[in-house]
C-alpha cells in the first residue's frame, strides 16, 4: 500500500512540577477505534526546520510560544491510517520546561477541533499506571529524564 510520508515535530513540555501536558484524540473518520494521548506537536510545512515545525505547531495548539528548547530527544517512525488515509509518519521529539498552563484552542484547524478531545497534565507514574493508549511510549521516561 502507498503511505503518504509525513514529517512531523513533537514538543515534551514539562511543568514546574514533573508533569507533561498531554491531548487525547480521536480520528474523527473512526471514532470507534478509540482514543489516545499525545503530546503537543504535528506535521511540517514547506521548508521549515524540525524546530520551527515543533514551535509552530506548540504555539497554534496551546496558545504557548516555546522560546527555549533541548533537542531533539527521540526519534520514531510509524504507518497508522489516519481519516482514511494511510501515512508513514517520521516525528522527533523535543523538551521545553515551561510553568503549568491551561492551553487555549484559538489556533486549531478544523481537524483538531473534530479529533482533539481533552487535555491534561500528567505525571510520570500517571503515564505507566494508565491503561489508556499514551505515545511515545516510552514518554513516562522521557519526563522523568529530562525535568528538573
Amino acid at each position: 500500500m502507498d503511505r503518504r510520508r509525513r514529517e512531523a515535530a513533537r514538543i515534551v513540555l514539562i511543568d514546574d512540577a514533573g508533569r507533561t501536558l498531554l491531548f487525547r484524540g480521536l480520528d474523527p473518520s473512526d471514532p470507534a477505534a478509540g482514543s489516545w494521548w499525545f503530546t503537543p506537536g504535528g506535521g511540517r510545512e514547506g521548508d521549515e526546520t524540525q524546530e520551527q515545525t515543533a514551535r509552530r505547531e506548540v504555539l497554534e495548539e496551546t496558545g504557548l510560544e516555546v522560546t527555549e528548547m533541548s533537542g531533539p530527544v527521540l526519534h520514531r517512525e510509524f504507518d497508522i491510517m489516519f481519516v482514511g488515509e494511510p501515512i508513514h509518519q517520521s516525528e522527533v521529539y523535543f523538551v521545553a520546561h515551561v510553568p503549568a498552563f491551561e492551553p487555549r484552542s484559538a489556533g486549531w484547524t478544523e481537524l483538531e477541533r473534530n479529533s482533539f478531545l481533552d487535555h491534561r497534565w500528567w505525571s510520570p507514574e500517571e503515564i505507566e499506571n494508565s491503561s489508556e493508549f499514551i505515545y511515545p511510549v516510552n514518554l513516562a521516561e522521557l519526563v522523568r529524564r529530562y525535568r528538573r
